[in-house]
């Protein structure tokens, strides 16, 4: 398969790992209050993109353990306006939600991806998404935000996680989405212990198997704080670590929220090649 992602307005060659930041503008994020307003947002955007961030990933409503839902309005509220004011920026827009309405306005803002957690899954997603040039991430939850901490459980999580992505990419293709527009999210830390995620991090590369470029995200999360014992806003060191694990077993896109130490990392491993 081509190392190049159509991803809206861009071709993306990942070829070399990239970087993509959190930009979240939602009052309850797992690692703090987010950027509350459209200039908040811009300004957090373009210090990410300063620092070496390759795409922008906009989030209107948390995705926390425990986290409650917000009304459409309410996230095309928050998440609109923000596209709009970082179109300019001139690289990759993502869009972080699961509600169809949101996808489709996001696009027509000028969203590049939409980066579902739940797999295009909610009626009507499909049908918004499957046409045009907008890549689409897929990740894997079990369960949904509000309870999917409470008692994950797996066969085999490898097995598992890997044969729900191909079901859903089966989908996406048999709707005929391109392939070139399709990345694979494992979900850490979706319905996951810590030793569902590590065993997932050790085996990333066979989640690879059709082909499809890995996204990942751990920045920040309470995996990395059950390793390290660090609260949320002292895991930018050990987030960068798991990133550069991460891209040496085969993820080809990183989120993170902590875009300069992770483009760091990066480099050195870019030398090191």
């Amino acid at each position: 398969m081509s190392s190049v992602l159509v991803c809206g307005r861009f071709e993306v060659d990942l070829d070399k790992p990239r970087i993509m930041a959190i930009i979240n503008v939602t009052p309850d994020s797992f690692s703090g209050p987010g950027y509350l307003s459209r200039d908040a947002a811009l300004r957090a955007a373009e210090q990410a993109v300063a620092e070496g961030a390759e795409f922008l990933d906009i989030g209107g409503e948390s995705s926390r353990p425990g986290a409650q839902s917000v009304s459409e309005q309410e996230e095309l509220d928050r998440v609109v306006p923000v596209v709009e004011a970082l179109v300019p920026l001139g690289i990759p827009i993502s869009v972080d939600t699961v509600k169809p309405v949101v996808m489709r306005e996001s696009i027509a803002a000028g969203a590049d991806m939409i980066n579902d957690i739940a797999a295009f899954r909610a009626p009507g997603a499909l049908e918004v998404v499957k046409d045009g040039k907008v890549a689409l991430c897929v990740m894997h939850m079990q369960g949904e935000p509000g309870t999917m901490q409470a008692s994950p459980s797996y066969g085999n999580v490898l097995q598992d996680v890997e044969s729900f992505l191909e079901q859903r990419v089966g989908v996406l293709r048999a709707e005929g989405v391109a392939a070139e527009r399709i990345v694979l999210d494992p979900g850490f830390g979706f319905g996951k212990t810590l030793a569902h995620n590590v065993a997932l991090l050790k085996a990333l590369a066979l989640l690879r198997g059709d082909g499809f470029p890995l996204l990942v995200g751990m920045s920040r999360k309470t995996m990395l704080g059950e390793i390290s014992g660090r609260p949320v806003g002292e895991r930018a060191v050990i987030g960068a670590a798991a990133a550069l694990v991460a891209v040496q077993n085969g993820a080809r896109i990183v989120r993170t929220h902590d875009v300069g130490a992770t483009r760091d990392v990066l480099r050195l491993w870019e030398q090191l090649r």
